[in-house]
């Protein structure tokens, strides 16, 4: 069978290999949907402009909603002899309607069809993924709230370093997810415009309205130039970095999950529901759920890599090797998406064990710094306050102390600066409750900044 769609100059019809090789109908399936929604606009367009009759219009947008519907419920006869999902539905509305169906295709292309498509699949993609992500920063605001004085250790290196608030630290994971969400409004803003209009790769001769179309559809804007509107794919790659580094960013909170939950640690619990246990080692309780989103980064990245190495070398304007973006993006999407729909789970039914919070975080000499501090107030420079501390935690080494353990005279024997109030300074909760800038540890610094984020989340429209 030779593909009508193209097949016009042809005399022999595809090998049936070539076909199967090159079809796309079992990746871009998934864009029936929007499909049919750009070419009902695209339809009524064509109508407004007189080059199709308002009767015709009307008979068109119903057997598209026929299609849809067969879609919906399974019954519409998909096929890969025409090759993807466009040609599938226009032959499956010839077949309900008639030549008539066959208008559809006027002044476009399957070149600005397809990136039109994909265009507003993925831009609905980031609603949704907006609203996962929001979801997770809610739960992150009120756990810090639960947590503002919840005494834990910060880590630089993965030393201990200063003791900070459990409330402190989830709204750090916060900060990576907002910018996440800032960094998808921007890719959103970038792929909002429509391209449909730009037939092949020179636009039309036909008068048409591209705005119209663009307003139906809900674009902000439409392309420039009609060269450039069917080869671009950087909004494919933008959004593909974008899951990239939300990925690197569960990555990161899972890679703390899961040393937190690591007996020698004990600081976390997670639920059993997000475990599992060992085939052979009864009493084993594994982080299975973070350690499978860390390892699921890798095939993220790998989208992205295969999509700059997709695009780097394609001269103007379309090229068969753009078919493959589908693939890479939706495989991207799908991961990424199982991740952050898990995540606001995972985090709301993790136990803080606040008794090793307050053991690790009040040892390990993590008050050193205050203490370095303390004496810079009475006059002594940092750097010489530095050397100083730096000997009195040598001393309690040696003596196998913690910086509190030692007396007065002990301390006084460091600087003449030292007095019975250094004790005050060398309490961890005493010190985060000193940190009370904005952006920093204090429980009164870590509720307003909690508020704000549940203000900021309220403002954008979400709801819990």
């Amino acid at each position: 069978m030779k593909n009508v769609t193209w097949s016009s100059r042809f005399t022999k019809q595809i090998d049936a290999e070539v076909l199967d090789f090159s079809q796309s109908l079992s990746i871009d399936i998934v864009l029936y949907d929007v499909d049919i929604r750009v070419t009902s606009a695209h339809v009524q367009m064509l109508s407004s402009c007189g080059h199709i009759k308002a009767s015709e219009a009307k008979a068109i947008i119903k057997g598209l909603n026929t299609v849809k519907k067969m879609a919906e419920n399974d019954k519409l006869p998909w096929s890969i002899e025409y090759e993807d999902v466009h040609m599938n539905i226009e032959n499956a509305l010839v077949g309900i309607i008639g030549d008539l169906g066959k208008k559809i295709h006027l002044g476009r292309s399957r070149n600005d069809l397809v990136t039109t498509d994909l265009r507003l699949y993925l831009r609905d993609f980031i609603d949704l993924y907006l609203l996962k992500l929001r979801e997770t920063q809610y739960v992150l605001a009120n756990m810090a709230k639960e947590h503002s004085d919840s005494l834990f250790p910060g880590f630089t290196h993965m030393q201990v370093a200063q003791p900070v608030t459990f409330g402190h630290h989830l709204l750090a994971w916060n900060e990576m997810l907002f910018r996440d969400e800032t960094r998808l409004l921007h890719t959103r803003e970038i792929m909002n415009m429509m391209p449909l209009g730009s037939a092949a790769l020179s636009g039309t001769s036909l008068k048409i309205d591209r705005k119209m179309v663009a307003k139906s559809l809900g674009f902000k804007s439409i392309t420039l130039n009609s060269m450039d509107a069917v080869s671009d794919r950087d909004y494919v790659c933008d959004f593909a970095y974008a899951n990239s580094m939300i990925m690197m960013h569960l990555s990161r909170i899972s890679e703390e999950l899961v040393l937190w939950m690591n007996p020698q640690f004990g600081l976390v619990d997670l639920d059993e529901g997000f475990c599992t246990g060992s085939s052979i080692m009864p009493q084993k309780k594994n982080p299975d759920v973070p350690e499978l989103i860390r390892g699921k980064t890798g095939s993220v990245y790998g989208s992205l890599m295969g999509l700059l190495t997709l695009m780097k070398g394609l001269p103007l304007t379309y090229n068969r090797d753009m078919q493959e973006d589908k693939t890479l993006i939706l495989e991207s999407i799908d991961t990424t998406m199982s991740c952050l729909s898990l995540l606001p789970r995972l985090i709301s039914t993790m136990k803080l064990n606040k008794n090793k919070g307050i053991e690790i975080a009040s040892g390990f000499f993590s008050t050193a710094t205050d203490l370095a501090e303390y004496l810079s107030k009475k006059g002594m420079p940092f750097r010489t306050s530095h050397h100083v501390v730096g000997d009195i935690v040598k001393f309690c080494e040696k003596k196998s102390l913690q910086l509190s353990d030692l007396t007065i005279d002990e301390l006084k024997g460091f600087s003449a600066l030292i007095s019975n109030d250094v004790y005050k300074a060398l309490d961890p909760m005493t010190c985060i409750k000193s940190r009370t800038g904005v952006g920093e540890t204090s429980p009164a610094s870590v509720t307003k900044q909690a508020n704000a984020v549940l203000a900021r989340l309220k403002k954008s429209g979400f709801k819990k």
